[in-house]
C-alpha cells in the first residue's frame, strides 16, 4: 500500500448524505451524532419528535438551536434539511425516506438514533399497548427504515445502516421490560440484515452506546454508581457519536453484522451501601 493508501482523509464522508432520527435535543446522542457526520463532510438530514421529549421529565429543547448547531458544523457544499415524523405512524418511517431522497437524490448512510422512553414497567406492571407502543416506534420503524432506505440505494460505495440498542445482553434493565425487548431485537436482527444486504454494499451495525448523560443524571445518582465507572465519568454524547461516526466512513468498510458497545468500562455490579 502507498502512503497515499494510508493517510487519512480529514472530510471522509464528503459528498455523502445522511438520515439521522431522533435529533431534538442539544444534549442527546443524535445531535452529537448529526455534528459528527456533518463535521466529516456529509450532508445531513434529520429527523425528530418534540412531542416525546415534552412528555419526559427532561422535557423539549429549542429546535432552531438544534438545526444551528448541526449546520455550523457544515463544510462548504454540504446542506442540512429537517422534517418532523411521528415514527410509530404507519407509513411514517417510508415518508421520510421518500423526504430524504426528494431533498438529497440520495441517501448514503441511516443512522436509526431514535427511541421511546417511558410507559414501561416490570412483570406485573405490563400491557399489550405498552409493549406494541415500544416495538412500533424502538423496532418496527428502524427495520421499514432500514427497507426503505435499502430500495433506494444503487449499490455506490459508502452505504451504511447503524441501528441503537441500550446494553441489554450486558446487563439487567429493572423496570423496562418493553423498552430491553424492542431495543434488544435490533441487536438480534443485525447479523441478519447485514447478510442479505452485503451484495448491495451496504453495512449494518448495532450500537449500544453505554450509559450516557443526556441531561437526565442527577448528582445523588451519579454518586451512587460511579464506583462502577472506571474512567470516573459517565458517558458523553459525543463518546458513542464517533463510534457511530467512523462505522460510516470507508475505514469501516469491513465491519458489519457486528453489535459493538462502546462503554468506557462500565462494570455492572452493584455498589453495596
Amino acid at each position: 500500500m502507498t502512503k497515499a493508501d494510508l493517510s487519512r482523509d480529514p472530510l471522509p464522508l464528503r459528498g455523502r448524505t445522511a438520515l439521522v432520527t431522533g435529533v431534538s435535543r442539544r444534549q442527546g446522542i443524535g445531535y452529537a451524532i448529526a455534528r459528527r457526520l456533518a463535521a466529516y463532510g456529509a450532508s445531513v438530514f434529520v429527523q425528530h419528535h418534540r412531542p416525546h421529549d415534552v412528555e419526559q421529565p427532561w422535557g423539549g429543547d429549542d429546535l432552531d438551536a438544534v438545526l444551528a448547531g448541526v449546520a455550523e458544523q457544515l463544510v462548504p457544499g454540504a446542506r442540512i434539511a429537517d422534517a418532523a415524523a411521528d415514527l410509530a405512524a404507519p407509513g411514517a418511517p417510508e415518508e421520510l425516506l421518500d423526504a430524504v431522497v426528494a431533498e438529497f437524490g440520495h441517501l448514503d448512510i441511516l443512522v436509526c438514533n431514535h427511541a421511546r422512553s417511558g410507559g414501561d414497567g416490570a412483570l406485573g406492571e405490563l400491557d399489550a399497548a405498552m409493549l406494541d407502543g415500544h416495538w412500533a416506534v424502538n423496532t418496527r420503524s428502524s427495520i421499514l427504515l432500514a427497507q426503505a432506505f435499502a430500495a433506494q440505494h444503487d449499490g455506490r460505495p459508502g452505504g451504511r445502516i447503524v441501528f441503537m440498542t441500550s446494553g441489554q445482553q450486558q446487563g439487567p434493565m429493572p423496570g423496562e421490560v418493553a423498552y430491553a425487548a424492542a431495543k434488544g431485537a435490533l441487536a438480534e436482527i443485525t447479523l441478519t440484515l447485514s447478510d442479505q444486504l452485503a451484495d448491495t454494499g451496504i453495512t449494518t451495525n448495532t450500537v449500544n452506546p453505554g450509559p450516557v448523560d443526556t441531561g437526565y443524571l442527577d448528582e445523588p445518582t451519579w454518586q451512587m454508581i460511579r464506583p462502577m465507572f472506571p474512567h470516573g465519568r459517565y458517558g458523553e454524547p459525543d463518546d458513542p457519536a464517533r463510534l457511530i461516526a467512523w462505522l460510516t466512513t470507508d475505514e469501516a468498510r469491513w465491519i458489519t453484522g457486528q453489535v459493538l458497545n462502546t462503554e468506557g468500562g462500565f462494570g455492572r455490579w452493584r455498589p453495596r451501601a
